[in-house]
């Protein structure tokens, strides 16, 4: 049951991500149930509860992650008039991230962790003892990752899995200093995600400096079409915290 500090604020924002409400009491304790498909969320209203000091987290395994970002991405730009990438709520875009599965996550509006992975990417392998993607594991027989790929599947963990942003802005820095002069591909996507951590910190001007770092590598044809999505969602992301 994830707790929110507005009861019916969480109602609305689980119904831009497409879930419906399918219950709601008021008394003893505010209560709320959401569903979409399969998927059913329990809500609680907490009065005074700070979102910015929630510990709650939820896995949830569907068919497609990649399929399920993409709509909350459409339905969230609708809600909010920009992708919310920074801050509470936010959407985090699907990343390989270490030890963990492939997954998108978002964060509502009561700061709770809805982490959603493809049922296709969750292996027997990848399950800790919680029930959930282990932290520290490998991925079933995936091969292990080198590099500035390896250092952006750590930076990863730390930003988006755990929301802690300049410990990720540390370990991209040392990373890119121990591998430099990196493939193309990878040192792009390395300065493209220090743009999006940057945004999330509030350094702004550093961010887009970022961006235009990353423009200025020297692609070719079949290598810019491998990261023209890494820069559409890094400009959208610009765009939504200026």
């Amino acid at each position: 049951m994830l707790p929110c500090p507005d009861l019916d604020e969480a109602i609305a924002f689980c119904g831009a991500l497409g879930f419906r409400r399918t219950y709601r009491q008021v008394r003893p304790n505010p209560h709320a149930v959401v569903a979409r498909e399969d998927m059913t969320v329990h809500l609680c209203g907490i009065d005074s509860f700070d979102p910015a000091s929630s510990v709650s987290s939820v896995i949830v395994v569907v068919p497609d992650a990649h399929d399920l970002y993409a709509d909350f991405v459409d339905r969230l730009r609708r809600h909010c008039g920009r992708l919310p990438s920074a801050g509470v709520p936010r959407v985090l875009r699907p990343r390989r991230k270490q030890g963990t599965t492939t997954g998108s996550t978002v964060v509502d509006v009561g700061g709770n962790w809805l982490r959603f992975y493809g049922s296709a990417d969750v292996e027997e392998d990848d399950v800790d003892e919680a029930g959930g993607p282990g932290d520290d594991g490998e991925a079933g027989d995936r091969p292990r990752s080198r590099g500035l790929a390896r250092v952006l599947e750590v930076v990863a963990r730390q930003g988006d899995a755990r929301g802690d942003h300049a410990r990720a802005l540390e370990v991209l820095e040392r990373g890119v200093q121990r591998h430099p002069g990196g493939p193309p591909v990878e040192e792009v996507r390395v300065l493209l995600h220090r743009a999006e951590l940057l945004v999330r910190t509030g350094e702004l001007d550093a961010a887009v400096e970022a961006v235009q770092q990353a423009s200025r590598v020297d692609l070719s044809g079949a290598q810019a079409a491998a990261v023209a999505h890494d820069f559409a969602h890094a400009r959208e992301v610009l765009r939504a915290g200026s």
